[in-house]
């Protein structure tokens, strides 16, 4: 382990029965960095994720969040110490409005999820609400403040889980197809969000579109039944022979 990575990851896979998904999967991570995670269908990229954030336990190896083996740790204690996801599918409350949605995140985050119970009004907590419209006008959602998240589009509701996860204030963000299921504008707006993330988080993404992850990453890691076929920076990876039967059928470069 090296002490100075605030991921590492070492020899991790994942069975179930006599499937063997993720195998002997090494890796470190440092502050900051921008990875990419590519693969065909069924290639372990979710279930890597679901290792990292406590969601499923390994089947055998180690993951290191700086110092502290966490390869038992349950999800939510991850989630409290600054490993947060969002998930393929929507995960909001969806009959409450946005900024209810940014508030609950905001009373755990600060220590007071206790007070759901009693009434939350902006004069009681004058800083919450302070802090969710800073949010909210940082990321270009503030018009959408009020509306209850069942009647927002598909890519508003992603733009407000991504904006729920980095409310939370983590050193390590895993996006799981951002931009599944949307249409070319909410595609580009996700992706200027993205690009405005502290430059300081760590962002992990799985993206099958292959020109805004080529795009957004400093460094790509293709799996490849369940193994690390590439992990290198985006130029070289785009060039690669293998990667490029996989996704093209031939050695000729990735186009993206």
């Amino acid at each position: 382990m090296v002490e100075d990575k605030i991921l590492t990851i070492s020899g991790i896979g994942k069975s179930f029965g006599g499937l063997h998904i993720l195998k002997n999967i090494s890796l470190e991570v440092e502050k900051g960095e921008r990875i990419g995670i590519i693969g065909p269908n069924g290639a372990g990229k979710t279930t890597f994720f679901n290792l990292l954030t406590g969601d499923l336990e390994p089947s055998f190896g180690e993951i290191y969040y700086g110092k502290a083996n966490i390869s038992k740790q349950p999800n939510y204690k991850r989630a409290r110490n600054g490993i947060v996801r969002t998930f393929q599918k929507n995960n909001l409350l969806n009959e409450l409005s946005v900024i209810d949605n940014l508030l609950l995140v905001l009373q755990r985050k600060n220590g007071i999820g206790h007070v759901w119970f009693k009434q939350r009004g902006a004069k009681q907590y004058r800083d919450l609400y302070t802090k969710a419209d800073e949010l909210l006008e940082k990321w270009g959602l503030f018009h959408q403040r009020n509306a209850i998240v069942k009647n927002l589009s598909y890519g508003e509701q992603r733009q407000i889980e991504i904006l729920l996860g980095v409310a939370t204030e983590p050193t390590i963000l895993l996006l799981d197809e951002p931009t599944a299921g949307m249409s070319q504008s909410e595609t580009n707006h996700i992706v200027d969000l993205l690009y405005k993330l502290p430059k300081d988080l760590t962002v992990m993404i799985i993206e099958h579109d292959l020109e805004i992850v080529f795009g957004l990453a400093d460094r790509m890691i293709v799996l490849f039944e369940g193994e690390i076929l590439i992990d290198g920076p985006p130029e070289v990876v785009k060039k690669d022979e293998k990667v490029n039967k996989i996704y093209i059928g031939s050695g000729d470069e990735v186009k993206c």
